[in-house]
């Protein structure tokens, strides 16, 4: 009898969204890439070469090199998934750089769509075949194919592409637990999303215009201005060439807003409290300019603030959960709640490209990486 191979291409353990920076040292970086190595042995022989982005040093978008790695059958509960299309989010970029931190090397992404091309010895449920997503966990997605553990991945339903679900998987939950878990967005709200163009920007304003809420968004541009009037956003401000605040004041009539959805963080961090009715929310979930620590909790007090900083991780960590959250997801993109804007694809071997044009804010919408 064969001992099952235990090599495979997956993070080293299942990492949250929201962990405790980590400042990397200074450090330059060779931004052309070595020749292909061989980075995982496989003790059985079964083991087959896929290509796949690896990080070995902190750093910018040239950190991430293309290279050949084995991987090898999944083991007890797991599958193995050729990736057709891989889900490129911030929270990519916050590993590469260390703001998270994770051991190197590490094979960088966190949401994919694939097909399952082999099963654990006595796993039920699951079948050469099958189109799987799965969103959060292990990290590694930024590969031709890859092991995960099989009570992480969700049935994709045939009315939903590969390149949609990949889009929506890990930004759709995300919206999800935000308005209906973190905080209930219902009819006669008034919200507040920064980033209103971006991948979850975008459907934070679609989800919640069909709750009921009138929606403000804020953007850079006159173009993602047009992007977030189309996804629901009944007020749009553009931050470079308006006082957030002062803008919402107005809106608003003096009230403020119930609920800010702040993925930017440093930049917007004091407009987000100023914008906020008497016991609102600031909802914290993300930090693309930096994070605004300290807080003081005197912040809080003159209106009885509420700040939490969410991980999706923790609203879907048991299979119930995951599965109510995905759920939602395809079903208001089969009734045309959610629309999802694929505006850009790179080849998966191109995704330093897609992390610096992302980076650069050159990108709206979501971004795919296509093996």
């Amino acid at each position: 009898m064969t001992t099952p191979c235990s090599t495979r291409l997956v993070a080293p353990s299942p990492l949250s969204f929201f962990s405790i920076p980590v400042v990397p040292s200074a450090a330059r970086f060779n931004s052309r890439p070595p020749p292909p190595r061989l980075l995982l042995r496989c003790c059985c022989g079964n083991a087959e070469m896929v290509n796949a982005i690896r990080v070995h040093e902190l750093g910018g978008p040239e950190a991430m090199r293309w290279e050949q790695v084995e991987v090898g059958p999944p083991g007890d509960g797991e599958i193995r998934v050729k990736n057709t299309a891989v889900g490129v989010n911030f929270i990519d970029v916050y590993f590469r750089k260390g703001v998270y931190s994770a051991p190197l090397p590490f094979t960088p992404g966190m949401e994919a769509v694939g097909v399952v091309t082999a099963v654990g010895p006595g796993l039920t449920g699951r079948k050469v075949g099958d189109v799987v997503a799965y969103a959060g966990k292990p990290m590694g997605s930024y590969a031709e194919e890859q092991v995960i553990p099989a009570d992480v991945a969700v049935s994709v339903p045939p009315s939903v592409d590969h390149r949609t679900a990949a889009a929506i998987m890990l930004k759709g939950m995300t919206a999800h637990v935000l308005l209906r878990r973190v905080f209930k967005v219902e009819s006669g709200h008034t919200v507040l999303v920064h980033a209103a163009a971006g991948g979850v920007g975008s459907l934070l304003c679609q989800w919640a215009n069909a709750l009921g809420a009138t929606v403000i968004g804020t953007v850079s541009s006159e173009e993602k201005a047009a992007h977030a009037a189309q996804d629901g956003c009944h007020h749009v401000i553009i931050y470079t060439k308006e006082d957030v605040a002062t803008r919402v004041k107005e809106i608003t009539d003096g009230k403020g807003v119930n609920v800010v959805y702040d993925s930017v963080g440093k930049d917007t961090y004091k407009a987000s409290m100023e914008c906020l009715a008497s016991r609102g929310f600031l909802v914290s979930f993300g930090q693309s300019s930096g994070s605004p620590d300290p807080i003081p909790m005197s912040d809080l007090a003159p209106k009885s603030l509420f700040l939490t900083r969410p991980s999706m991780l923790h609203y879907t960590g048991t299979r119930d959960e995951l599965l109510h959250s995905a759920g939602e997801v395809f079903a208001n993109v089969a009734n045309g709640v959610l629309r999802i804007r694929v505006n850009h694809t790179y080849p998966l071997s191109e995704a330093a490209q897609a992390h610096a044009d992302l980076e650069a804010r050159k990108t709206s919408g979501s971004i795919l990486l296509i093996p």
